[in-house]
């Protein structure tokens, strides 16, 4: 089943095949994707980091796991590289790695069009949330990986606004009720764009997403939301 199905994520709790038998590199699947994150999450949060001890810079810690989940799946699959260009670290999965603190369990991303607020980023999410404590006795640190979600694309669009857009369709509204919405919800779109939207939303509302998206030059995307939600709803997955 593909990624908005759950069926593969049930056996995430039993082991795949040893290293010795594997022969060559696999290529890369979400079921894989997802099953190594776990793996790495159970790992790495019994890690020990000198280079890490009194690091502040959520940025550094946040690029510190990117790379090194990176090098644990390059060792072990082969899969399309993502780039500044594709905008997406998996861009062959259509799916962008964020790593996260549990403090403020938030980060940024691309901003493309109003669009994406009310119908997804149009790329699933799989998320690391870790929580960073010192040791001042060995100077290292520990990042215990808190939550490890998979957001499938489609739930990757805004709470309030899906949930507000939601009932104004089923209240038998019309493009007027719709611009009115954008409007109190600053939805950042022009006049043109706008009218274009609240038609599609009327022939094609849009499912309720699970991230709070706040308006920026980038997209603020927050997930206290989803991972709450991970696992009690489809489309939301709790890998570990």
């Amino acid at each position: 089943m593909g990624p908005r199905g759950v069926c593969w994520l049930t056996h995430l709790k039993g082991e795949g095949p040893s290293e010795g038998a594997v022969l060559s590199k696999r290529e890369l699947t979400v079921e894989l994707l997802c099953r190594t994150a776990r793996t790495f999450a159970e790992t790495e949060s019994e890690h020990r980091e000198p280079s890490l001890f009194g690091v502040t810079d959520g940025k550094a810690v946040g690029t510190y796991l990117e790379h090194k989940f990176r090098e644990d799946l390059h060792r072990r699959y082969v899969y399309q590289e993502g780039s500044s260009a594709k905008g997406i670290d998996f861009p062959g999965l259509g799916v962008d790695l964020k790593v996260t603190s549990r403090k403020q369990p938030q980060s940024s991303c691309p901003y493309r069009s109003a669009r994406q607020k009310l119908y997804g980023l149009g790329y699933s999410l799989l998320v690391f949330v870790y929580d960073k404590t010192d040791d001042e006795e060995t100077r290292t640190a520990r990042l215990n990986i808190l939550h490890t979600i998979y957001v499938t694309a489609g739930r990757t669009a805004d709470f309030q606004t899906t949930t507000g857009i939601r009932r104004i369709v089923e209240n038998s509204g019309n493009v007027d009720d719709l611009l009115a919405f954008f409007e109190e919800r600053l939805l950042p779109v022009e006049e043109i764009e706008a009218n274009r939207l609240a038609e599609e939303v009327l022939a094609n509302p849009p499912g309720i997403g699970y991230l709070t998206i706040s308006n920026a030059l980038q997209w603020r995307l927050q997930y206290s939301r989803a991972i709450t939600e991970a696992g009690a709803v489809d489309g939301i997955l709790r890998v570990r």
